[in-house]
């Protein structure tokens, strides 16, 4: 799991960070003064980067948080069955299937180069290369 650790107070608006376990990118922030004997509150609200649900946090502004570190990578494609796509990752020559999104089905052909994100320990495809 590649993260760093970042203050509640010093995200902005569409930078990433881990809710729930979840890598998410932040949509809003809302920070609450201080009172007079506690501390600023961040409110986050943020859509997850990859299953696009919405998720919340509420916390001191002085808190660390995780922010996830997204590693692209490419890899070139083996065979396609169904929804699913075997690829080969083109510097390891780790071979794993990829989940084939919605906007390139019917696009990807055997032997093509993609773009895929590695984030936590998920793996996403993207986009499709130019060579």
């Amino acid at each position: 799991m590649a993260t760093k650790h970042a203050s509640a107070g010093s995200l902005k608006v569409g930078s990433n960070v881990v809710i729930d376990g979840v890598a998410c990118r932040i949509s809003s922030i809302q920070i609450s003064r201080p009172g007079k004997h506690g501390h600023a509150k961040v409110r986050l609200e943020a859509m997850g980067i990859i299953d696009g649900k919405k998720y919340v946090a509420l916390m001191p502004g002085h808190d660390e948080v995780d922010v996830p570190l997204i590693e692209k990578k490419t890899a070139q494609v083996l065979s396609i069955t169904g929804d699913m796509a075997n690829v080969m990752d083109m510097e390891s020559y780790e071979t794993f299937d990829l989940a084939i999104p919605e906007e390139l089905k019917g696009k990807i052909a055997e032997g093509a180069s993609v773009l895929y994100w590695e984030i936590l320990s998920d793996k996403v495809m993207k986009q499709i290369k130019e060579t």
